[in-house]
């Protein structure tokens, strides 16, 4: 039989993550102590490199490129990675903040990018997590999931149209990964995770400063993060996970309270997108979510979320028409995503 020794280390790695995935969905009260350690493990950083190149991208704030680092030596460059890790002397570097057109002209979203050496950081301690938290997210999840899509999202929402539950409400929320509050999103990792020094690494990405363009050539850095304590950037590798575990207390919430059942409803999220669907009047179930959604902090934009009635009405949910089509013989119709 093969020792786990003499495994490839991608093979290794997913062992590993196979023996968490399954401790975590057989003891949903499991708190998981020595995590940790394993961030620095040669496989897991050599792993979390090959991600990072596979995805490429910018250098951050320490001009430090993917050329740089196979110029000084991979294998040598997280080595030295590792060390920082494991002796503690690892702080992350401050964000580049770049600002993205969005489709409103004069909008722009604004996207971080952290130096490769703390994309690396958290995409090995991310082959840790991810499996044990996946075995949390609710079916109602769809994003940054193995196995499922935006598009699956999509079909779930047609799919629930045409079991009757046509009172819709299009939900909106204001800047969701810059509002998410940190001390009740480091609770939700606690949760599972009871390795200190893994939830102190966790913080400190969270709370990284912000690099952007003063507006006269220069730079300047800010760290609202710290100050009020939320937020999550867009383009770490920990933003995903953050936001999904975040998302998972509302959908919990929605359960346990009582609306689900109360209003014959279900929850389709995809990251900050969130549509609920059910049977009742579309207007009681936003009452109901901004109530929850105010418990958690989090704005909901009242100038784009909708309530509304479908196929009467049609509406957009991530990039896709959705509402009443009309046979090509004239008789009857369906709810389908439109061309």
């Amino acid at each position: 039989m093969t020792t786990g020794e003499s495994l490839p280390g991608s093979e290794k790695v997913r062992r590993l993550q196979t023996v968490l995935h399954a401790k975590a969905k057989e003891e949903p009260d499991r708190r998981f102590h020595a995590l940790i350690d394993k961030v620095w493990r040669e496989d897991l950083l050599a792993e979390a490199w090959r991600r990072v190149r596979r995805n490429g991208g910018a250098a951050g704030v320490d001009g430090e490129s993917f050329t740089d680092i196979e110029s000084y030596g991979v294998g040598r460059w997280l080595g030295e990675l590792a060390r920082e890790l494991k002796d503690g002397t690892y702080t992350p570097k401050p964000v580049r903040q770049v600002l993205i057109p969005k489709k409103q002209p004069g909008k722009f979203r604004p996207l971080g990018i952290p130096c490769i050496r703390d994309r690396v950081a958290q995409a090995s301690a991310l082959l840790v997590l991810e499996p044990i938290f996946e075995a949390d997210l609710q079916p109602e999840q769809h994003a940054y999931r193995p196995g499922r899509s935006a598009h699956d999202a999509v079909e779930r929402v047609v799919r629930l149209l045409r079991r009757g539950h046509n009172e819709v409400v299009d939900c909106d929320l204001s800047n969701y990964f810059g509002e998410i509050p940190h001390a009740e999103l480091l609770k939700s990792f606690a949760r599972r995770i009871r390795d200190g020094r893994m939830l102190k690494l966790i913080k400190a990405w969270l709370e990284m400063p912000v690099e952007e363009d003063d507006g006269k050539g220069g730079k300047r850095r800010t760290n609202r993060a710290r100050k009020e304590r939320k937020g999550t950037p867009q383009g770490a590798p920990i933003s995903p996970l953050a936001s999904n575990l975040y998302m998972r207390r509302f959908i919990l919430g929605w359960k346990a309270l009582g609306y689900a059942r109360r209003f014959r409803s279900e929850i389709v999220n995809y990251a900050d997108d969130l549509c609920v669907l059910g049977k009742a009047p579309a207007a009681e179930m936003l009452a109901a979510v901004e109530r929850l959604m105010a418990g958690l902090k989090l704005p909901v934009n009242e100038r784009k979320t909708r309530c509304l009635r479908c196929p009467e009405d049609k509406f957009d949910f991530l990039g896709y028409r959705i509402g009443r089509i009309h046979r090509p013989t004239g008789k009857g119709s369906y709810i389908d995503i439109m061309d």
